[in-house]
């Protein structure tokens, strides 16, 4: 079984520091913390309220990363605009509602389809490679490959906070194997953590996992280092086993 990769989210780091609007905790400098204790990629979504993530934060990302950044956004002109200017190496493209507390659901794909199209086009133009965050569901899979998208991750939030794991599991291990006949890399993420990863990071055809939350949250035990190495521990336990 190939190796799993693992990229973390800053995001929270810059949550802590927006609280007091200051300079500090610097989510970049987590950033490097972060690929020296393992992480494959670094994940930054820049929101259009600016709630965590700030604009320099991204720019600062992108030329000081080692590994590369993942830049989640959604797909209002602004932030588009941004990410074209920024160049990240590869975009999440994610919906987002301002009054939500985190993303809470996948990119309707199927039901947008000629704008997300547009946007995988004018990413790819730029050279820059497009990822869709979506529900495990058949359609948005198959409409992600319509596309022209290269990688879907899918949205493990149902899974990790439901009480119906084990079917949320048979759909993310469905979808996981359609989008890999479709030719398309697979990745997944939201509200993994160590206890509750081991199954995700066991499907064959999940190539990375983005996890960012409940990693910052342990960091505040046991430093950034130690929890980027417990969860990439984890992982590749799984894949082992």
């Amino acid at each position: 079984m190939t190796p799993i990769r693992l990229g973390v989210n800053v995001d929270h780091v810059a949550t802590v520091r927006q609280a007091r609007r200051g300079t500090e905790p610097d989510p970049v400098e987590l950033a490097l913390v972060c690929e020296q204790a393992g992480a494959d990629s670094i994940v930054a979504h820049l929101r259009e309220d600016r709630r965590h993530i700030q604009d320099h934060d991204v720019a600062r990302l992108a030329k000081r990363l080692k590994t590369h950044l993942n830049l989640e956004m959604g797909l209002s002109a602004d932030i588009v605009s941004v990410a074209l200017r920024i160049h990240p190496k590869q975009v999440t493209l994610v919906p987002e509602k301002r009054e939500e507390l985190t993303t809470e659901g996948g990119l309707d794909v199927a039901g947008q389809f000629e704008k997300v199209r547009l946007a995988v086009k004018k990413f790819q133009a730029r050279g820059i490679e497009v990822s869709l965050f979506i529900d495990p569901a058949p359609g948005q899979v198959a409409a992600s490959h319509r596309s022209g998208a290269t990688i879907v991750e899918f949205h493990t939030g149902s899974y990790a906070n439901g009480k119906k794991r084990s079917k949320e599991l048979r759909h993310l291990v469905a979808a996981s194997q359609a989008a890999r006949r479709d030719g398309l890399i697979v990745a997944a993420g939201h509200g993994l953590t160590v206890p509750n990863v081991r199954p995700i990071a066991a499907i064959p055809e999940i190539e990375e996992l983005n996890i960012g939350y409940s990693i910052v949250s342990r960091a505040l035990s046991i430093g950034m280092g130690k929890a980027v190495r417990e969860m990439k521990d984890a992982m590749n336990a799984a894949r082992k086993s």
